[in-house]
């Protein structure tokens, strides 16, 4: 086989140097550029995110730290931009001894302690309901609970009212409560009824296969597998029942009837302009909203979380 020889006038390119090929594709100065990994960021990126990260606390942060800053301003100051110079205790001193925010606070602990027990129960047996048994009326009862969290409050307002006077239910505590257990239970019994789809149905047929009844198996065993999906729901009953101003206001009238949301708005309306006790009044509120969070918070994100997918 014919092999092509050089010719005399051409000449066979040298080899390129190793350490010349190296430096070909390399930057012209500097380091090269270390390439980041996957879901690696770089240090611009890092920073604006933890900027966007301080400026959202502070925002978040901003408003419940000047509301208890102006709760010891005196009303001269309640304005001022400063800090508290004057510190005075006179705001709190008048919320609880010269107006009946105690009775407001009774008035609605009793509303959300009930709206909170009977919230949980009949969402808890609602959502296990619909997770394990097929009966007629089934999909009917999940459309309704489904198309209840559709229409804002303040459509319902008018109609609830209509119906609370109707029955005599208006100034009542029960009236409240049945309100709120309809701004409750819908979204309560959906949140369950995902939770308990992620209990195995083993656990159930080994409870019937000790000779317990269906209720029986619901109160002894998956009940207390579901502590944090009932507690998520009994935090969000709480917060119905504790920061609900519309239904409260429409529906009691009369300050000894009333709840702390509405109470709260005696202190700045059309009459009054009295800023400085509503702070107070309002610093007041939220201390046992915060306590109950406290309690809970170690339950929400699993609760919240456990019905996003199904064991």
């Amino acid at each position: 086989m014919a092999t092509k020889t050089a010719r005399p006038h051409e000449s066979i390119p040298a080899a390129p140097d190793a350490r010349q090929a190296g430096l070909a594709g390399a930057p012209p100065t500097g380091r090269p550029r270390r390439v980041l990994l996957r879901g690696e960021r770089g240090p611009l990126a890092s920073f604006g995110l933890h900027a966007g990260l301080l400026l959202a606390a502070f925002l978040a942060l901003f408003p419940p730290f000047w509301l208890l800053i102006t709760s010891f301003k005196p009303r001269s100051e309640t304005f001022s931009l400063s800090l508290v110079s004057d510190f005075t205790l006179e705001n709190y001193d008048h919320v609880l001894n010269n107006t009946a925010f105690l009775t407001w606070f009774g008035n609605s602990v009793l509303i959300v302690v009930v709206t909170t027990f009977l919230g949980v129960f009949i969402a808890s047996t609602t959502g296990y309901a619909l997770s394990r048994f097929r009966f007629p009326g089934m999909r009917s009862i999940m459309w309704t609970l489904l198309i209840t969290q559709m229409f804002p409050m303040a459509v319902l307002i008018v109609p609830l009212y209509n119906l609370m006077s109707r029955y005599g239910l208006l100034n009542q505590p029960v009236g409240l409560i049945v309100t709120y257990l309809t701004i409750a239970v819908p979204f309560c019994a959906w949140m369950m009824k995902g939770f308990f789809d992620t209990i195995p149905v083993s656990i159930d047929e080994s409870g019937r296969v000790d000779g317990l009844s269906p209720f029986g198996t619901f109160w002894r065993l998956i009940m207390p597998l579901a502590k944090p999906g009932i507690a998520v729901t009994a935090f969000y009953s709480f917060v119905t029942g504790w920061a609900e101003v519309a239904y409260a206001t429409a529906f009691m009238t009369g300050e000894q009837n009333l709840t702390l949301a509405g109470g709260l708005q005696t202190f700045v309306n059309q009459h009054t302009q009295e800023w400085h006790h509503m702070t107070a009044a309002a610093v007041l509120i939220a201390i046992p909203a915060t306590l109950v969070f406290g309690y809970a918070q170690k339950h929400l994100q699993a609760g919240l979380t456990a019905g996003a997918t199904k064991a």
